[in-house]
């Protein structure tokens, strides 16, 4: 008999194989593959490093400290789901699920958590703490990012709700210690 806990993973890896397959369906139409795949190839760093260049010079008040910020965040980012991949190890959808069809390249192996996700979700908090206004741009750019990477089959819908949430947290600590550093 199989323990409750191998067959609630079994029930969370059938419902993840299933949404992510739908997602995935979005690549029979080539204009959203097009789309999904620039907006992925931006979350590969292109737009963060834009907007990590362009801040001092946007906002003289601030803007270096928190470009450092960012670059810091994202530092710790890399360190983050590098070892987490490698601890996981876990096979990207396309690799595993000859039915999900791969929309772009990748920057790895493997798929857990999503690296694109934990970055355009912690900098899209630091940057809306220090512009708020940027959340018309940003929150929006996260939350593409983030569909695109299970749209184009490199990862898995929990890939990314973890990437979220550790960019959740990533982003709200690096607040955090602004805040304790009397920098915000």
């Amino acid at each position: 008999m199989a323990s409750r806990a191998f067959l609630i993973k079994q029930k969370v890896s059938d419902v993840d194989y299933i949404l992510s397959l739908t997602a995935n369906r979005i690549l029979q139409y080539r204009s959203w593959c097009r789309f999904l795949h620039i907006i992925s190839r931006m979350g590969d760093g292109l737009f963060w490093y834009a907007l990590i260049v362009s801040l001092p010079l946007v906002r003289p008040d601030g803007g270096l400290l928190y470009a450092t910020g960012m670059t810091l965040t994202g530092l710790v980012n890399v360190a983050v789901y590098k070892r987490l991949k490698a601890r996981f190890a876990r096979p990207r959808p396309y690799a595993l699920y000859p039915s999900i069809r791969r929309g772009t390249s990748v920057l790895d192996e493997y798929s857990f958590p999503s690296g694109h996700t934990l970055h355009a979700v912690s900098f899209t908090v630091l940057l809306v703490a220090f512009i708020p206004l940027s959340a018309l741009l940003l929150v929006p750019f996260a939350l593409l990012t983030a569909a695109s990477r299970v749209m184009l089959g490199v990862h898995f819908t929990s890939d990314v709700l973890v990437g979220a949430l550790l960019g959740l947290l990533h982003g709200s600590l690096a607040i955090m210690i602004f805040n304790s550093l009397q920098i915000i």
